[in-house]
């Protein structure tokens, strides 16, 4: 469906102008509006005729779903061999082509053997990652 009024600042979007050119354009009768309150409303077919052209269609909006999931997993009485063997995999698995943007980061602490590990990306590569890593740590 298009839209058939539009607001002067729309106009002034769609051909380029600034705003107080539309409004000037509309006070001297050179554009025609109703007036509605406050602001002026220009109809497509009387944009048109100023113009001297059909208005194209704006392009329709094709919406993609994107789902992302954040991910924290703490792992405590890491020795720094396994904590080492993990980090590398992960690095691996992340320079690996992805459906999605995979975002990976380790953080060991040595002194408390605890490692962290923070994943941002899709859902089936997060998974995936989830059970790489699940199986080096069993």
């Amino acid at each position: 469906m298009t839209k058939q009024l539009y607001s002067a600042e729309e106009v002034a979007e769609q051909l380029g102008l600034h705003v107080r050119t539309v409004r000037g354009y509309l006070r001297d009768g050179r554009l025609r509006a109703v007036r509605i309150g406050k602001q002026y409303r220009i109809s497509r077919d009387d944009l048109e005729a100023f113009v001297g052209a059909p208005l194209a269609d704006p392009p329709e909006v094709v919406r993609h779903r994107h789902v992302d999931i954040s991910s924290i997993v703490e792992i405590g009485a890491v020795d720094p061999g396994t904590a080492h063997r993990v980090s590398t995999l992960l690095t691996a698995v992340r320079t690996h082509p992805a459906e999605q943007p995979l975002h990976v980061k380790t953080v060991y602490d040595e002194e408390r053997a605890h490692l962290k590990v923070i994943v941002v990306g899709g859902l089936a590569d997060t998974r995936q990652l989830l059970e790489l890593m699940q199986a080096v740590l069993e």
